[in-house]
Formats: structure tokens, C-alpha cells, sequence
């Protein structure tokens, strides 16, 4: 009898080992000072697109049902439109599975910037992402700026102190 048991449990230890080494590994979590890691992902009408080079972004990842989201996308627009001209591109990342909610969300927020759609979380997951929103701001050598958890109010003076300086080539940490 005993020498089942020990049988039992040996083998659940294997098969439970087995599971383990056989998990993929994690990805590695974005962080500042970080490169960004490119990727593909197709907007609302499925053209692919791939993270922009030499510019200034906010990558920001959300959905349609999060409140946070819904909470800071009025201000995400507002910052769009004062900044766009002057070289800010804001692109929001959705993981939504529903692409008629993500559609009627974009018209009724009339979005203005990108948005693209990252249905099965592969590019989220690849950015350590699995909070919403969460939101990247990236300088021009593709560096991460800052990592913001949570909604954000976009208008406020020091985030747009340092969108400014993002803007103009300096750090974030650097004065105008």
C-alpha cells in the first residue's frame, strides 16, 4: 500500500514538473529606459500598422469596458489635438474582442487619433501589460519616457511640461 502511494505522489510531482518546464517563459515587462519592442496590429478597418520611428508617442493600452478608460479619454483627445501639430502621436491600443463595441466607443468619443485593435492581447502581453490603461510615453530613439498606471488627466501642467520636452529632444526630467 505504501509503495502506491509513494507511486502516486512521484508521479504527480513528474507531471507537475512536466507543466512547469514545458510553460512558456514570461515576457519581460516594459520598463523607462527601455527600447520599445515594434509590432503589428491592425485599426478598425484592418490596415496593419507598426510602432512610428522617430517620433514622440503615447502608446496607450485600454478597452472599451474599463471605466479608467472611459474616464481618461477625454483629456487622451484633448492632448491629441493641442499637440499633434507639433509632432505628438497618441496611439491607443485596444484589446477588445468586440470589434462593433470598439467601433461605436471610437465614434461615440469621435477619437481622433489612431486606434488599433489588439483583439488576442499578444502586443499588450508582450509589453507586460495586463492593467488597463496603462500608457507608454516614447521619445524619438524609441526609448520609454515614462510608464503610467491607471487613468491619467492628460491636461494637466506638468504632463504637458513634459510631452513639451519630449517635443523638443530633452528628457523629462530635463527643464525647459
Amino acid at each position: 500500500m505504501l509503495g502506491r502511494w509513494a507511486f502516486v505522489i512521484l508521479l504527480l510531482v513528474g507531471v507537475v514538473g512536466a507543466v512547469w518546464f514545458g510553460l512558456p517563459e514570461a515576457h519581460k515587462k516594459i520598463t523607462e529606459g527601455d527600447v520599445v519592442e515594434n509590432f503589428k496590429l491592425p485599426d478598425l478597418q484592418g490596415k496593419l500598422h507598426s510602432m512610428p520611428k522617430g517620433e514622440v508617442v503615447l502608446l496607450n493600452f485600454w478597452a472599451t469596458w474599463c471605466p479608467p478608460c472611459r474616464q481618461e479619454m477625454p483629456s487622451m483627445i484633448a492632448l491629441s489635438k493641442k499637440y499633434e501639430s507639433q509632432g505628438l502621436k497618441v496611439i491607443a491600443v485596444s484589446v477588445d474582442r468586440d470589434a462593433t463595441a470598439l467601433k461605436n466607443f471610437v465614434d461615440e468619443y469621435k477619437i481622433p487619433f489612431l486606434v488599433l485593435n489588439d483583439a488576442d492581447s499578444s502586443v499588450s502581453s508582450g509589453y507586460g501589460v495586463f492593467r488597463y490603461p496603462e500608457t507608454f510615453l516614447i521619445d524619438r530613439e524609441g526609448r520609454v519616457q515614462a510608464h503610467m498606471l491607471g487613468a491619467v488627466d492628460w491636461m494637466l501642467p506638468q504632463i504637458q511640461d513634459g510631452i513639451e520636452n519630449l517635443l523638443k529632444g530633452k528628457a523629462l526630467a530635463q527643464a525647459k
